[in-house]
């Protein structure tokens, strides 16, 4: 079955391990399709996390923004436009249906009434230092944002990812990451399992190592909104007066600066106390640990290592790593583990055995060429086929 567009989910029920859902399509028809394991990727209003029982807990920001694709003079093109004075404004180059996709907040006091273009110009005068001229608008809204997170991501077969999952304002630009991040993380397993390859008992990580991420999510861009939208006087001028003068120094900075500017706007995610991220008797005393994502590597070995399946890495001396012992791990398993010799590409000082994850984190990494430590761990998440 490929994708169905214009189809509605109606109804689901669980039938004992199984799920069975009734749908609509765009004509109305409906059918009842019965599955294993049913995934809602359908947004905030999700109709899975409703049927499921699944809680949505947080609140709405008191602010309400206005949006409008329109026409705009006075603006240089293919570029985004960020006025940071007053409580901000940005246009967007949009291209079609408009040229433009402007964004600002509803000022404290104005009437809660319909948008209209007499609104935003009136808006864009006062915020904006340029004589930009408002026209022809395509269509002109106003929203509200949340702050929302589920309360389980799974329950039984039914699993949530993306905005159906966690909502948030867009500061800090972390939304389609961190759905993105969630649909990989439980695409490969599910793969796994529904072909016999995992036992079930791989499901139960989703959440351990999603949900931390997406409270962290919610938290970063609570604050990112707070102060993007606070009128603090102390607030406003920084975010008036120095972040226009510290942003462009933030996206040429390199060395150690540059660094400092990074990490301030990344948020590190990890496994670490995932269940499938195991770290052997003797973890590296440097480097990637298990449940950390693979950092990039040289070129060469990154290409090597960047198909699908798992990847088995190990630095060291060739001897510690004759044929015939990596070749014991492989029966039953060698179509979804390649292995790769790290020579002097390794990200570790020391030997080391590291098997990547489907998604690109590290399940298992030790010091050492002994091997019993990886054998448990592949074992348990990912049991030899054998006939």
């Amino acid at each position: 079955m490929g994708i169905e567009r214009g189809t509605e989910l109606i109804r689901l029920e669980r039938n004992g391990p199984a799920v069975t859902c009734r749908l609509r399509s765009g004509d109305g028809t409906e059918e009842t399709v019965d599955a294993r394991y049913v995934v809602g990727c359908d947004g905030a209003h999700s109709t899975v996390r409703a049927q499921a029982g699944i809680g949505f807990e947080g609140y709405a920001y008191p602010q309400t923004f206005l949006l409008a694709d329109l026409e705009v003079d006075g603006l240089e093109p293919g570029a985004v436009h960020t006025y940071m004075t007053g409580s901000g404004m940005v246009f967007f180059p949009l291209g079609s249906p408009a040229t433009w996709r402007m964004l600002a907040m509803r000022p404290p006091g104005a009437p809660d009434t319909e948008v209209k273009l007499g609104l935003l110009q009136k808006i864009t005068d006062e915020y904006t230092p340029d004589r930009l001229v408002l026209r022809d608008p395509v269509c002109m809204t106003d929203f509200r944002l949340h702050n929302r997170g589920a309360a389980h991501y799974r329950s039984g077969p039914c699993f949530l990812a993306g905005d159906a999952a966690h909502i948030h304002s867009p500061a800090g630009a972390q939304g389609m990451n961190t759905g993105i991040q969630d649909a990989l993380n439980l695409g490969w397993k599910l793969a796994l399992v529904c072909s016999g390859r995992a036992p079930a008992e791989l499901l139960d990580t989703y959440e351990i190592e999603r949900a931390p991420v997406g409270r962290s999510v919610l938290r970063f861009t609570d604050r990112a909104f707070t102060i993007g939208t606070s009128r603090n006087p102390l607030i406003r001028l920084a975010r008036t007066r120095l972040a226009p003068r510290l942003a462009p120094l933030a996206l040429r900075a390199t060395g150690p600066r540059g660094r400092v500017f990074r990490t301030v706007s990344e948020l590190g995610i990890h496994y670490r106390r995932s269940p499938a991220s195991t770290a052997g008797s003797r973890p590296p005393r440097k480097g990637p640990q298990a449940g950390d994502r693979l950092p990039d590597l040289p070129r060469g070995l990154q290409a090597r290592s960047a198909g699908p399946g798992w990847h088995l890495l190990v630095s060291g001396p060739p001897a510690l790593w004759p044929d015939e012992r990596l070749a014991s791990l492989l029966p039953g398993r060698h179509d979804l583990i390649s292995v790769h010799r790290l020579g002097g590409e390794s990200p570790w000082p020391d030997p080391v055995q590291g098997l990547v994850r489907p998604d690109g984190y590290l399940g298992y990494v030790a010091r050492g060429a002994h091997l019993e430590g990886l054998r448990a761990y592949l074992e348990r998440w990912l049991p030899a086929q054998h006939g």
